[in-house]
């Protein structure tokens, strides 16, 4: 069974950054009426809070009930099997992949203390945004080993 890959609508965007950050494919489309997210869905599974669009997109619609982002990644979680793989979170802001990166290449890209403290990186192919595993990286690691 292919990876699954999703896209969500404008009430979403929390969801979307974190399922990019447990490494799936997720579009984010922040002002898309219900026809555009229904016609340019191909593959992808619709993730609403809308609960007729959800029923619109079949069995590639899932409405998602809660506004509380634990409950929503739990519920995705559990529907798709997900797991979170750190070596392919995606970029939080264009879901673009994340390739290492040496670290003198990015030197003048990050704080001094950052690059000082920090000895991997990682930059979107997408953005170009640069990424790393600093002090926020441990309470990332919490809120998704909680979610099994």
């Amino acid at each position: 069974m292919p990876e699954p890959s999703f896209l969500l609508d404008g009430m979403l965007g929390s969801l979307a950054r974190w399922l990019r950050i447990m490494g799936y494919d997720s579009v984010y489309m922040r002002n898309e009426d219900d026809l555009t997210l229904l016609s340019i869905r191909g593959e992808r599974y619709l993730l609403t809070r809308d609960r007729q669009l959800a029923q619109r997109a079949g069995s590639h619609g899932l409405f998602i009930e809660s506004d509380d982002l634990d409950l929503q990644l739990s519920a995705v979680v559990k529907r798709f099997g997900l797991r979170f793989d750190v070596q392919r979170t995606r970029c939080t802001a264009c879901n673009g992949r994340l390739e290492n990166v040496a670290k003198e290449l990015i030197k003048d890209r990050v704080a001094a203390g950052t690059y000082d403290e920090i000895q991997e990186f990682w930059m979107c192919q997408g953005c170009g945004k640069v990424f790393w595993h600093g002090a926020h990286w441990k309470s990332i690691g919490h809120r998704l080993d909680g979610l099994s």
